[in-house]
């Protein structure tokens, strides 16, 4: 697989605590030249990246991010507030505790929630799959695809681990018709991400992809 096609798969990604706006430009100018799906970065940034990037680069960004254990009213502000400046995908953490505890219905009822706030804007949904079983990931692959939500994505990459081979294999044989899948966290390789498309993955949510590519240090998320 070509590089350039590995690329456009990238949602290029910084989402540290520490990440300064000179850090977030950067990533915003190799994103737009290397021609990544989007640029991943936290809320507080996405309004004065969308006015950097303008129509030329798809910027997502994280909510209810890292621990996914804030209210659903909360998530839906935060949503709808990072849509208003200007951000064009997002990616929700699941409430882990409810899954659980077997609440399933709620997790699907709020990912029903910040769908119907996105309105046509991507949702991706990460379910931290490093904190479930493999039975909790079927149920979660059922409830993200009831929502009508538009991905299920793997981690956010602040837990103990990220995508997996494995998970990619488990999500391809539950998701319906029409949900797709990102991969995130942890891939530190060419090989890797092509392996992970090769399964099926659509997105990959990484930073080292392009550092790759630069041929810089590929360290990080």
């Amino acid at each position: 697989m070509e590089v350039k096609e590995i690329l456009k798969h990238v949602d290029h990604t910084l989402l540290t605590q520490t990440a300064t706006w000179d850090e977030i430009r950067q990533i915003c100018d190799d994103a737009m030249e290397y021609h990544t799906a989007s640029v991943c970065i936290p809320p507080g940034y996405v309004k004065q990246v969308k006015e950097y990037v303008q129509d030329n680069m798809a910027v997502c960004t994280v909510i209810g991010f890292p621990n996914g254990y804030m209210t659903t009213a909360a998530k839906e502000f935060e949503t709808k507030d990072a849509l208003a400046n200007g951000a064009d995908e997002i990616d929700m953490v699941i409430n882990i505790g409810w899954a659980k505890d077997g609440k399933f219905d709620c997790i699907e009822e709020e990912i029903r929630t910040l769908k119907a706030a996105c309105g046509d804007k991507i949702l991706k949904v990460i379910i931290e799959t490093c904190l479930l079983t493999d039975e909790e990931k079927i149920k979660m692959c059922h409830a993200v695809t009831n929502a009508g939500a538009d991905y299920i994505k793997t981690s956010t990459g602040f837990a103990a681990s990220g995508a997996t081979f494995e998970d990619i294999r488990l999500f391809s044989e539950h998701i319906g018709k029409g949900v797709k899948m990102k991969a995130a966290g942890g891939i530190s390789s060419m090989e890797d991400a092509e392996k992970f498309l090769e399964l099926g993955a659509d997105r990959l949510g990484t930073s080292r992809i392009v550092r790759l590519v630069k041929n810089e240090p590929a360290s990080g998320y």
